[in-house]
């Protein structure tokens, strides 16, 4: 029997709360480590066990996970590489939310040098960067359909935490801005200019149709697959329901 083999067969006699802890602790971390070097981690470490938890996915139909996915996760592990296209995202104000109407927003604050302790002296008075992806999702043919509509940027004071409360209800009021008539709203349909990010980008986020699919989800833990591009590697994430 080979190593590999002998891996999956050990895995299979984990039960699913236990798989899922061991993610967790293997991660736990690492989040900050360079981009190459978490793809790494996942092909060697944590692909087996993505895989075993895919094979026990209690919602494999897109319609149910749509169901139970409103609310507010947190990412805790990704090789998404865009999230990281600034530097100083905290990851405890990184938010990934789904509301009940159908929109979805990637939302994170990013403070670079922000762990510095002098500047954590001046944290008050310093400003942080707020970015946010706004998208609609659904579920077309049995699969997840993710359509960009926006980005959304903001500066804000660093003393004030980018908390779920203020995560949402900016959510909730760029929403809210893309339901007004066409007439009282600017054009959204075009790549928007973003002074922190270069052109490209902005259009390689923008443009991009998103490929989306919840290897394993349940009301409280997700593993989700994407990729922006046909050719690019796909992307892995852990994500944890904060509300």
């Amino acid at each position: 029997m080979t190593e590999s083999a002998t891996n999956l067969n050990q895995l299979r006699c984990i039960s699913t709360e236990e798989l899922k802890d061991k993610l967790l602790q293997l991660t736990q971390g690492r989040d900050t480590e360079p981009l190459n070097k978490k793809v790494w981690f996942y092909k060697k470490e944590l692909e087996p066990i993505f895989e075993e938890l895919n094979r026990r996915n209690p919602f494999p139909a897109a319609e149910d996970q749509a169901r139970i996915i409103p609310g507010v996760w947190i990412p805790i592990w990704s090789t998404i590489p865009f999230q990281d296209s600034l530097p100083g995202r905290l990851r405890e104000q990184s938010y990934q939310i789904f509301h009940n109407d159908g929109y979805y927003a990637n939302i994170a604050r990013y403070a670079p040098g922000g762990q510095h302790s002098f500047l954590q002296k001046f944290a008050g008075f310093l400003l942080a960067y707020d970015f946010m992806i706004l998208q609609k999702f659904a579920v077309q043919n049995g699969q997840w359909a993710i359509q960009n509509v926006g980005i959304e940027q903001a500066f804000r004071l660093r003393g004030i935490p980018l908390d779920t409360h203020r995560a949402e209800n900016w959510f909730s009021a760029a929403v809210q801005s893309r339901l007004q008539p066409a007439s009282e709203k600017s054009e959204s349909s075009k790549v928007p200019q973003l002074s922190r990010l270069s052109p490209n980008s902005v259009k390689k986020i923008f443009l991009a149709t998103p490929y989306f699919e919840h290897l394993y989800i349940d009301s409280h833990f997700r593993l989700v697959k994407t990729q922006r591009e046909a050719k690019q590697r796909p992307s892995h994430t852990i994500a944890l329901r904060v509300r």
